[in-house]
């Protein structure tokens, strides 16, 4: 094992984050690994005579570390809890991986249970199909009209079930496979790789895209590695943008309401997913096609679709008839 009496704690930090780096994580991801590393290490150093950049690995015992998150964790939400221990454990894996702890102090200390996220689709059962249409459509209020690339970007998240950021990874060359058996290879969390399967109408849909792009910009701007998603300038889509061409078309649509709050873009992949359950898939095929890592998070598509049969089938008023055929005491 290392000496680790000259070990310092913030240095450690950035050794980790930078090796975490290699998976590429998101931007996102990897700054929230910073923010929840930084925040916990503050809390120790309040609590010990030792400013923050003085604080040795040495300094984080189990006990230590229990009074950290006791203090992080009173204004905060358990999942913000739980993602700061998850970040900690792996942290500290990581350090007794290198030989530079012997051991591993979070496991004695406490965690809130990790609730799964609840699905959060569009609401409404026309209303992937009104999206659509509304995008299609050549709206005369916009300076700059596209509605190919609109439908385009639409269709693939709500019939692929992709994230923000595998969207926005996604090469024209993305697009494999013959006619009919059509497929995009998409590169998900933690870099792993998926393969999901492309319909004869989706393909169409792309290659009209596509054909547009060639019109608007030439035929050098479809290349295989150019990106699949572009602006109007036929720059690459960023994050910024995708996000607010996502919204544009939820209000030409007329249909914000419908849209939950906190899951704009992604309602659209949860959209795919609830449709995928509603329609019989298995919790293993969910999970493939969406690219999770645990079967656990499909499974909530399949029982929240039971639970909105339930209460559809409640809600049917011959149910109520149902009462006043019986005798009220059974007995």
């Amino acid at each position: 094992m290392h000496d680790k009496q000259d070990e310092s704690l913030m240095a450690l930090i950035e050794e980790f984050l930078t090796a975490r780096a290699t998976r590429k994580p998101s931007p996102h991801t990897l700054a929230a690994y910073r923010r929840d590393l930084h925040t916990v290490a503050a809390l120790v150093a309040e609590a010990t005579p030792l400013p923050l950049d003085a604080l040795l690995i040495t300094d984080l015992s189990p006990r230590v570390m229990r009074a950290a998150f006791a203090r992080f964790a009173a204004p905060r939400a358990p999942a913000s809890v739980h993602r700061a221990w998850s970040t900690w454990n792996s942290f500290f894996t990581f350090l007794v991986a290198d030989g530079l702890v012997a051991g591993n102090p979070m496991p004695a200390v406490g965690r809130p249970r990790a609730l799964l996220p609840q699905p959060k689709p569009l609401r409404g059962a026309d209303t992937p199909e009104v999206l659509l249409a509304s995008a299609a459509r050549d709206d005369g209020r916009q300076r700059d009209p596209w509605p190919e690339r609109d439908v385009a970007v639409l269709a693939v998240a709500l019939c692929a079930g992709l994230r923000l950021s595998e969207l926005l990874a996604l090469r024209v060359g993305s697009l494999g496979g013959r006619p009919g058996e059509r497929r995009v290879e998409v590169v998900g969390k933690g870099g792993r790789p998926r393969v999901v399967p492309i319909e004869a109408d989706l393909d169409r849909v792309l290659m009209d895209y596509l054909a547009s792009r060639a019109r608007r910009f030439g035929s050098r701007s479809v290349r295989p590695d150019s990106a699949l998603l572009v602006d109007r300038r036929g720059e690459p889509l960023r994050r910024g943008g995708l996000q607010y061409l996502v919204e544009s078309c939820y209000r030409r649509a007329g249909i914000g309401d419908r849209v939950p709050r906190g899951a704009r873009l992604h309602a659209l992949r949860h959209t795919f997913a609830t449709r995928l359950a509603e329609d019989g898939a298995s919790a293993a095929e969910i999970m493939r096609l969406l690219g999770h890592a645990s079967l656990a998070s499909s499974q909530t598509y399949i029982e929240v679709t039971a639970g909105q049969q339930r209460d559809a089938v409640r809600a049917n008023r011959t149910n109520r008839a149902l009462a006043g055929l019986l005798p009220t005491d059974l007995g």
